[in-house]
């Protein structure tokens, strides 16, 4: 696994406050619109019930965030963390006037390796496209551990590199003559040619196994879905 990685976190907090006006486009683009199906299977891999306490960790604009409001019910909590104040209001945004009305949602900035929650806080929690894009894995993971209450459960969702060379070929030929030139269309080319290297960068399937285990975790479990470009690590305190 390659470990040259030339972002910082500010340089990454910059570059998702600006892609925050075209990320649901591209969100959707990215994963040919399958994104949706995904998320779903995270937040049922999470355990979430009605009624329980839970954290969408880079929440983004909040697509997890309204999946697992839906899931805890109005007796519930659902806090969207996030350290890109855009995005944050990308996503408050979205949930004024839903019906029926969201308001077990709290917004919360927050840094990843550092979050703003006492010890075994939540039930249940989530993270969409974040752990990728961290610049401590290690630490993130757990600072997940830290604030899950005992026998709760994560669900990470992220794009990886698939092990297959023609799916991975795929995923390049698609991110280079797809996705690249519409953010390019729409001013966002540098921003989005950060996904190679924070691909190149993310652990495998297995490695991220170990690595939630070695942060704490008693039960990892890692699913890949389409053909391995996507997976889902589910993690147990």
């Amino acid at each position: 696994m390659p470990t040259q990685f030339n972002y910082t976190s500010t340089d990454i907090q910059a570059i998702f406050n600006r892609i925050a006006p075209v990320y649901d486009r591209l969100n959707n683009d990215l994963s040919l619109g399958l994104h949706w199906v995904w998320k779903q299977m995270a937040v049922s891999w999470s355990d979430a019930n009605p009624g329980d306490t839970c954290l969408d960790l880079c929440c983004g604009s909040g697509d997890l965030t309204q999946l697992l409001a839906k899931r805890v019910g109005s007796n519930g909590t659902v806090i969207g963390a996030d350290f890109a104040p855009a995005q944050l209001a990308n996503a408050a945004a979205k949930i004024e006037g839903v019906y029926p009305p969201l308001n077990c949602i709290d917004w919360v900035e927050a840094d990843a390796l550092n979050l703003p929650f006492a010890d075994n806080y939540f039930d249940a929690a989530t993270m969409g496209y974040g752990l990728r894009n961290v610049t401590d894995i290690p630490r993130c993971l757990a600072e997940l551990d830290r604030v899950l209450k005992p026998g709760a459960k994560v669900a990470i969702l992220d794009f990886h590199r698939p092990d297959s060379q023609i799916v991975r070929r795929f995923q390049q030929w698609y991110l280079d003559r797809i996705v690249v030139p519409k953010a390019t269309q729409l001013g966002m080319m540098d921003e989005y040619a950060y996904l190679n290297p924070s691909l190149d960068r993310f652990p495998t399937g297995a490695e991220q196994v170990q690595l939630g285990l070695t942060a704490g975790f008693s039960h990892a479990i890692h699913y890949p879905i389409a053909s391995g470009m996507m997976g889902v690590l589910v993690l147990t305190k």
